[in-house]
C-alpha cells in the first residue's frame, strides 16, 4: 500500500481535520483516508454516465404507467 505525505498544510486546515477526526472517532490518518476515498468515488463516475448505464439496463423493458397504477390502487 502506498503512503502519502502532505507538506505545507495550513494550521487552520490541520486543526479542522483534527476536530473532524475526533468527532468521527477516527485517527487523523483514518479521517484523511476516508475523505480522499469519498472524493475519488464522487468524481469517479459522472451523473451522465450513471444515467446512461441505467438507460442501457432498462432498455427494452416494458415499464408500466405508474400514474395509472396509482389511480387503480386508489379506486380499490
Amino acid at each position: 500500500m502506498k503512503a502519502l505525505s502532505i507538506r505545507h498544510l495550513p494550521d487552520d486546515v490541520y486543526e479542522s481535520l483534527k476536530a473532524m477526526a475526533a468527532a468521527n472517532h477516527r485517527s487523523m490518518q483514518e479521517q484523511v483516508r476516508c475523505l480522499i476515498e469519498r472524493e475519488i468515488r464522487l468524481i469517479g463516475g459522472s451523473g451522465l454516465a450513471t444515467a446512461r448505464d441505467w438507460r442501457a439496463r432498462l432498455e427494452g423493458r416494458t415499464l408500466g404507467d405508474t400514474v395509472e397504477d396509482v389511480r387503480q390502487d386508489r379506486a380499490r
